[in-house]
């Protein structure tokens, strides 16, 4: 049982990867669920943890991509970097309903958008 569970939990995030790496973003949307599935994190070591799996792949990503445009990339860079210290010194004072429902309006507004653009 705990090899298939293993075996689960590698094909989950090679999910990821392959999900962050082909679309830029998105293998945490897999991985939150996967490791609420298969581990015994608490909700709040959830985020974090699967923030500290989707680092190292954007980092490959990163590093196999040529065509960054780093003109345009850097003044985002900064913002999230801002973002991502704001976000790490409050979210424990979130409520992690308030989390979930928060990125679930974000997963549905990103898919409408894209279900809705035109060519």
């Amino acid at each position: 049982m705990r090899k298939r569970i293993f075996s689960a939990m590698v094909l989950a995030g090679a999910c990821a990867g392959a999900v962050n790496g082909l679309l830029g973003a998105g293998g945490g949307m897999l991985l939150v669920p996967m490791l609420s599935a298969f581990t015994s994190l608490e909700e709040d070591e959830i985020f974090p943890s699967s923030v500290a799996i989707i680092a190292p792949i954007c980092v490959v990503s990163l590093l196999l991509t040529r065509d960054i445009a780093w003109a345009a990339s850097v003044p985002f860079l900064l913002g999230s970097a801002l973002g991502g210290l704001l976000a790490g010194l409050w979210g424990k004072k979130i409520p992690t309903l308030w989390l979930h429902r928060g990125l679930g309006i974000l997963i549905l507004w990103g898919g409408l958008r894209y279900l809705c653009q035109t060519s």
